[in-house]
């Protein structure tokens, strides 16, 4: 049998395989990197370097999409069929789907010699790809050298289809200074310039986009929102912005605002993208409405108005985490953890994170208005390809949800590492089988196994040994743990802390749902103890012991990959695999106890317990009907 240690000792064999694989393929650009250097008269500061990792196409590589984030983004931005217009349907015909009706249209059409055959790669290459746009803060100021960084950034994002629209900040200029509004049409100026150095069209957009105030109406709109913007915007004031993306160019735009006496003023560019992201959205609904309607939208163009993401450049870097020493959070769901966020915010961080409390506040007044699948990232301007990541995946550059033990020792976490957050969903556990919702905790459970449940036996066990269930949002998805009972006289605890299952809907795979979960049910088994776990889901809130989580999974499951990551060990017994992830406290203790001489193979405590948990759960029966 194996034991956890010798699975730790096995990843750190393959690590140092993969390690030494890609440091090959890294060589030659490292000598360049070492030889620029040497031929450089004076060291360049610190601040002021240029990324090591900026190049397009390594870039993408590096983002190392898994092939549901290449659908994902296809879908957002791949060569969409063109519907049939309606007029054009005889009485009789009916609309198929685009896949049928296109192949009907192969069969029933004879060749033609102007049409030439293409592969389904050369087509892909030749047909337009739709532009979508993301609304982006450069939050400086920043030197030449920082901002080329940064026009480069965006300059990779327009090339894969993603079309940022600016507003600029300067921290360093006072409010109410002589000589502001120059000094920020000045900044403006240098940001266009930038990206058109990079090669991209850029245009300075120097009137008020924005109104001042809250929108006409949403006092006696039913609607409720949780931040509300403090400007607004009409369909007709995207106009300029409008007309710079339908001409290829990328607006920049300056911090201002109109007042009610259709003055132009200075505001704070949180308000101005808050109030885009709300106007944006709305515009595009309208266009939308009207197209479907058959009418044809005043301001029909190419490019998608809707934001995608939201993207926060600054010097910062993402939101200090309480659980990673001040380093950054990499995945925050604002519906559950922005309170929390605010109560652990260590003071000092005021001093060095000015401003990631009102930027984390603007992603959150941003979010409620774009779609679901939208998401905000918080970047350093050292790490511009980390934008190419975070738009091919839409996931943040480390998962949150791999053991903590591991993200603290992992060398890709730096004070530069951005934060992603999501709008997520909140999260809640439930004690006793009396609380679940069971049509939609079985909803839930066939939509995402594909498997019909044998209710009355299922329900049946649950409520024998169900301990606790976590639920995201609306039966988005569950976490479903139960104690199942030892032999006498066997284990610790008198009993095996079991994940029966883990689910989460279709609709929600990609967006962060699973991570959201995961750190859930890290908090509440195999992370108690601990204080990081003291998370806001209304569970134990870090007190209490840890305990080993074991499951069981078939092994032929295409999930696997991903509980290997997260899993302290792994042991095949046929068909199946069993998992599980030691109690981290305990862990802890016993490497601390060990100090250097470290954890042996199998130690005194782990001894015996694989047997057992295989005894016990090989033995929990089926959940689903034959």
């Amino acid at each position: 049998m194996l034991s956890s240690s010798f699975c730790r000792s096995s990843s750190r064999a393959v690590a140092a395989s993969t390690s030494k694989a890609r440091s090959a393929q890294t060589f030659k650009a490292f000598y360049a990197t070492i030889r620029d250097l040497r031929q450089s008269s004076s060291a360049p500061d610190v601040d002021d370097s240029e990324p090591p990792d900026n190049d397009f196409i390594m870039s993408i590589l590096r983002a190392n999409p898994s092939l549901r984030d290449t659908r994902s983004y296809l879908a957002s931005f791949g060569p969409r069929p063109k519907p049939v217009p309606r007029a054009e349907l005889k009485s009789n015909e009916t609309l198929l789907p685009a896949t049928q009706e296109s192949a009907l249209d192969t069969a029933a059409q004879p060749p033609d010699i102007q049409q030439t055959p293409r592969s389904s790669v050369v087509a892909s290459i030749l047909d337009p790809i739709v532009r979508r746009t993301a609304l982006v803060k450069i939050q400086g100021p920043f030197t030449d050298r920082q901002l080329e960084s940064i026009a480069r950034g965006m300059v990779y994002l327009e090339k894969l289809g993603l079309v940022s629209v600016i507003v600029i900040e300067n921290d360093t200029l006072e409010r109410g200074s002589d000589g502001e509004r120059t000094a920020l049409a000045e900044e403006a100026m240098r940001v266009t310039n930038a990206l058109e150095k990079q090669g991209a069209k850029a245009r300075p957009v120097f009137g008020s986009i924005v109104r001042l105030g809250p929108k006409p109406g949403d006092d006696n709109t039913l609607e409720q929102r949780e931040a509300i913007p403090e400007a607004h915007t009409f369909p007709s004031d995207l106009v300029h912005i409008r007309s710079a993306l339908r001409a290829g160019e990328i607006p920049v735009l300056p911090p201002l605002a109109m007042d009610s006496f259709c003055r132009t003023m200075r505001v704070d560019a949180n308000d101005v993208i808050a109030a885009l992201a709300r106007g944006m959205v709305e515009a595009a609904a309208a266009d939308g409405k009207l197209q479907d309607e058959g009418q044809e939208p005043e301001f029909s163009d190419d490019v998608d108005l809707t934001p995608l993401r939201l993207m926060i450049i600054n010097k910062e870097g993402g939101v200090p985490s309480y659980a990673r020493s001040g380093l950054p959070h990499l995945l925050i769901n604002l519906t559950s953890e922005h309170s929390y966020i605010h109560e652990t915010f260590d003071p000092q961080w005021r001093q060095t994170h000015r401003t990631a409390l009102s930027n984390l506040a603007l992603a959150r007044t941003c979010l409620q208005y774009m779609p679901p699948t939208s998401s905000a990232v918080m970047v350093s301007h050292r790490s511009p390809s980390s934008l190419i990541a975070n738009l091919i995946t839409n996931k943040p550059a480390v998962s949150s949800s791999l053991p903590h033990a591991l993200l603290q020792g992992n060398r890709k976490l730096t004070p530069h590492t951005p934060t992603l957050l999501r709008r997520g969903l909140p999260i809640r556990v439930l004690r006793t089988a009396a609380e679940i919702d069971r049509p939609k905790l079985k909803a839930l459970l066939e939509q995402s196994f594909k498997r019909t449940l044998d209710e009355e036996a299922f329900w049946e066990r649950l409520d024998q040994h169900l301990d606790y269930v976590i639920v995201a949002g609306d039966y988005a998805g569950a976490a479903i743990v139960t104690s199942e009972p030892c032999p006498p006289g066997v284990g610790a605890h008198g009993s095996i802390t079991y994940l029966d299952k883990f689910a989460v809907l279709p609709s929600h795979q990609g967006d962060g749902t699973v991570d959201f979960l995961w750190v859930a049910l890290h908090d509440e088994s195999y992370g108690l103890g601990l204080p990081f776990s003291a998370n806001p889901n209304g569970g134990k809130e870090g007190k209490g012991e840890g305990r080993d989580l074991v499951w069981r999974s078939r092994a032929n499951n295409p999930v696997n990959k991903w509980y290997f990551e997260r899993s302290s060990g792994h042991v095949r017994f046929g068909d199946w695999v069993l998992f599980w992830c030691d109690a981290e406290k305990h862990l802890k203790t016993e490497e601390g106890r060990r100090a250097n001489a470290g954890l042996s193979y199998v130690e005194d405590w782990e001894r015996g317990r694989l047997s057992v948990w295989s005894d016990v759960v090989m033995k929990v029966p089926s959940s689903w009907k034959k």
